[in-house]
């Protein structure tokens, strides 16, 4: 297992970003997906899945975050403010949607046991707390639209840099 260093990532990094960037993929789609179909199971095995990968990219997003912090002598710098800034941006993101959709099941009086595992037991829904059913409905797909927007500006910088070439070409560092 190869560790961080100035010049790439290393096997957990890279294992932590690719594993969530498939989540995140998969999230997209599961959220998206639903409303299309007419067929109820399909779409409660969406939404659902929806729910089980979410938790367990916001498992991985802190684990990833303590890997960082743990490491941050040993990764390669940011190329910019702009860069460091967006990763960042990303990051408050990735923490604050799921936070914002636990709070929305919270307050709707649903339990939550995702991958089996209890959350918390729900309660009766005649007493639901509105304010955190009503951010989560009014925050949590727009912000998960911003981090879409934001994750298509790291593709298209990565891209954008590997074009560059020499020292900006920043795809080795998270490949291979």
């Amino acid at each position: 297992m190869k560790p961080d260093t100035p010049n790439r990532y290393g096997t957990v990094t890279r294992f932590l970003h690719w594993t969530m960037a498939l989540c995140m993929v998969w999230m997209v789609f599961s959220a998206l997906i639903p409303d299309a179909l007419t067929d109820k199971s399909a779409q409660a095995f969406f939404r659902n899945g929806h729910k089980q990968v979410g938790s367990l990219l916001f498992v991985l997003i802190i684990v990833r975050l303590g890997w960082a912090v743990a490491n941050a002598r040993r990764r390669p710098a940011s190329l910019s403010l702009a860069a460091k800034l967006g990763h960042w941006a990303l990051y408050a993101l990735m923490l604050a949607i799921p936070s914002i959709a636990l709070l929305r099941q919270y307050g709707s009086g649903r339990a939550f046991s995702p991958l089996g595992l209890p959350i918390f037991p729900g309660f009766d829904s005649s007493q639901k707390i509105d304010w955190m059913v009503q951010l989560g409905g009014l925050l949590h797909g727009e912000l998960a639209g911003v981090l879409v927007a934001l994750v298509a500006g790291h593709v298209a910088m990565v891209w954008w840099h590997r074009r560059q070439g020499g020292a900006e070409d920043v795809l080795p560092r998270m490949v291979g």
